[in-house]
């Protein structure tokens, strides 16, 4: 804000929003969903905010391009509820996630890379595909996602003639495998459609070379946001001054060692 504001300080609602391209109203949806602390009134009923809330809610825009909107306010929640331990543990959640997300987008590439140069299934391999309950159970997923995933021209499996259920032969599967892959890195159905059409038709990865780029550049950019809203949230949390116990003291070296 550009001055030196003290804690006494009073601040209105457009004081708390200008600064960040917000409108007044959503000030007040931030403080009623708990992601602000309780604003003072006057003797009129109007809101009076404080440089702690204006912390607050810049440490909860630094949160959410890291770690999303609705796990941004259940930290902020539990930070102004006082239950630090439960916000600590959001954090590491999705950090956690991150991580997975990355040893996810490694799947892809290995994926990927095995199909480069991999022969067509056999004849015999297409006749012993498996049935839907089976692959859904393999890939974590319902049935009802696999045909959603056919619908939206994902895979393509053949149908038994006695008995018309649907088989997936090793293609299948293998497609099937990554579009859980990529699904699961975000992209949407209609994003991922055309890529593993490109990939059925040219044999290889390298239609979706730049996917995977962009894919690892949300990732860092990702990483790099969860830094940056845990340096605005530290600071948060030092200016309601719940700092780390004293009980609680770092181990040396010879300690950590024993």
């Amino acid at each position: 804000m550009g001055r030196n504001l003290q804690n006494h300080e009073r601040l209105r609602p457009v004081d708390l929003a200008r600064g960040h391209g917000l409108s007044t109203q959503a000030v007040r949806n931030y403080e009623e969903a708990g992601i602000l602390p309780p604003a003072g009134r006057t003797p009129h009923g109007y809101r009076t905010y404080t440089p702690l809330h204006a912390r607050a809610l810049k440490a909860f825009l630094a949160l959410v391009p890291g770690h999303g909107h609705q796990t941004a306010t259940a930290i902020m929640r539990a930070v102004n509820e006082d239950a630090t331990e439960e916000a600590m543990r959001l954090i590491d959640e999705s950090h956690a996630q991150l991580l997975d997300d990355r040893r996810t987008l490694q799947a892809v590439e290995r994926a990927l890379r095995d199909l480069e140069g991999a022969p067509e299934p056999h004849e015999a391999a297409r006749s012993a595909g498996g049935f839907i309950g089976v692959l859904a159970g393999q890939l974590g997923i319902r049935p009802a996602t696999l045909r959603k995933w056919e619908r939206a021209g994902l895979v393509h499996p053949r149908r038994d003639p006695r008995t018309g259920y649907r088989v997936y032969d090793e293609t299948d599967v293998r497609d099937a495998r990554l579009a859980h892959q990529l699904r699961r890195g975000g992209y949407l159905l209609e994003q991922i459609a055309p890529l593993i059409a490109r990939v059925r038709a040219a044999g290889g990865p390298e239609p979706l070379e730049a996917t995977l780029r962009d894919w690892h550049g949300r990732l860092s950019v990702r990483g790099r946001a969860m830094l940056t809203g845990a340096a605005e949230l530290e600071a948060y949390l030092r200016e309601r001054g719940q700092r780390p116990s004293p009980s609680v003291r770092p181990l040396t070296v010879q300690e950590g060692h024993g």
